[in-house]
């Protein structure tokens, strides 16, 4: 018998995903994280990146980008609490590309340190969500 957790993950704006999987491996702020069923209760943001869900009897993983947020891990249940959550499929490369450069040269053309930062956040996550296409274009 394969041993599962329940996993959630909700945005904002809708649920994305929720099931049982075999683990969960998504990027934490310290690095990724890996969960697995009878995990240590955790509590932690996590940064935009890709998140992987391993689905019981299944070779593919489903992928989901996420925009940060956090996650909370208890024994039996996975919950990720993500500012923004899209479906890899779901992504636009076009628009992923286009904002990486938007936010290149804003980088640039700015001086004030938030100014700055702000780019800087923003080149994240279109590095992020680049990042999860070429993963989601990997696993096909």
């Amino acid at each position: 018998m394969t041993h599962t957790i329940h996993v959630d993950v909700v945005s904002a704006e809708e649920q994305i995903f929720s099931g049982e999987a075999e683990f969960v491996i998504l990027p934490g702020i310290m690095g990724e994280l890996g969960v697995y069923p009878r995990h240590t209760p955790l509590l932690t943001q996590i940064k935009p990146g890709a998140l992987r869900v391993k689905l019981p009897g299944q070779d593919q993983e489903e992928l989901v980008f996420v925009q940060g947020g956090f996650l909370e891990v208890q024994p039996n249940r996975v919950t990720v609490l993500a500012d923004t959550a899209i479906r890899a499929r779901d992504l636009d490369e076009v628009k992923a590309l286009e904002a990486k450069k938007a936010a290149e040269e804003a980088m640039v053309n700015k001086h004030s340190k938030e100014s700055i930062a702000s780019a800087e956040a923003e080149l994240a996550i279109a590095m992020a969500q680049l990042e999860a296409i070429r993963k989601m274009r990997h696993r096909a």
